[in-house]
């Protein structure tokens, strides 16, 4: 007989999986910028992440209506939880960046981006109203204060400018990608102070990546939005990462001394980015194919190692 916690496994799906999500998703993307720049297997790559993406995005899709019809009471729960109900952004923030990679080569399914998109972003005001409103009332509880806060408001505002963008409303684009760069002045500020107090407690650890991607993912929808940005600017970007990239580092020996979860896939969107906005710099400036090579070999190599591990827990039903 299933014990009970077998049993309930639906109740207790996690908002952290959909990160998987977001990072072959995001990968996808990169491997379509590598294809500009070098042939072979490029395109194979890029469709194999984006289906594999699009495959996980939909299961999880249509676990969470399940769940949202037969435990409503359990999405409530998380909506409320200062550090999960962040992390329920990155369901339309994946559906966002599905829109952006998809609708310009198939226009013929605009009608549901468009729809997808409105609800991808409603969802997404929801959520940071209610990150902004613990923020801003000090309710936030200060050891509860993690990069996942980024989600609604960062990620969200970048991610759904690009997706505005591919459907057509380059306006309502620009607009909302500066929301995006707003929301990430204004809390960089709170997480960094938390970040620079001393390390995470050990269950919020493994969202230390997500304080990697703002500056990557900003600089990866502003060439989206304006595609003759010069290499400039992609320098400037590149140069704003490094900066989150090296104190995430520097800080490996806290992060790694928690066992491997699901939750590291928060690594995933932010390397990918990273490696998107090298290649650009290798199309437009002028550098060597290998920075590229490099770039795109270490992004898919991150990707592939929280696969496999990530399908081992799986495998051990200790997913959870």
């Amino acid at each position: 007989m299933p014990s009970n916690l077998e049993s309930n496994w639906l109740r207790r799906l996690h908002p952290g999986l959909f990160g998987m999500s977001l990072g072959l998703l995001s990968l996808s993307f990169a491997w379509n910028k590598y294809s500009k720049v070098s042939e072979g297997l490029t395109q194979t790559m890029e469709f194999f992440f984006l289906g594999l993406g699009l495959v996980i995005l939909c299961l999880l899709a249509v676990l969470w209506s399940i769940k949202a019809f037969l435990h409503p009471d359990a999405i409530k729960e998380k909506f409320l939880n200062p550090v999960l109900g962040p992390m329920m952004a990155y369901f339309p923030i994946s559906t966002l960046l599905a829109i952006a990679l998809i609708i310009p080569t198939h226009p013929e399914y605009a009608v549901f981006g468009y729809t997808m998109t409105l609800i991808a972003l409603s969802m997404l005001v929801v959520i940071a109203w209610r990150v902004v409103h613990l923020l801003s009332m000090g309710n936030m509880p200060t050891d509860q204060v993690t990069p996942a806060l980024y989600l609604p408001i960062v990620p969200g505002g970048l991610v759904g400018g690009a997706a505005l963008n591919a459907i057509g409303f380059s306006g309502f684009g620009c607009l909302v990608w500066g929301m995006g760069l707003g929301g990430w002045a204004l809390l960089e500020m709170r997480i960094l102070h938390r970040l620079f107090a001393g390390p995470l407690p050990p269950q919020y650890r493994p969202t230390i990546g997500i304080e990697m991607g703002p500056a990557a993912v900003s600089t990866i929808t502003a060439i989206s939005i304006w595609p003759n940005l010069p290499v400039d600017v992609i320098l400037v970007g590149l140069g704003i990462a490094s900066g989150p990239i090296f104190a995430v580092l520097t800080r490996w020996r806290s992060w790694t001394a928690v066992p491997f979860s699901f939750g590291f896939w928060s690594f995933a969107f932010p390397a990918a980015a990273t490696a998107s906005c090298v290649i650009e710099a290798v199309i437009r400036g002028g550098w060597p194919h290998q920075a590229a090579t490099i770039a795109i070999t270490f992004a898919t190599a991150i990707v592939l190692f929280l696969l496999i591990r990530t399908s081992i827990l799986l495998i051990k039903r200790q997913l959870y």
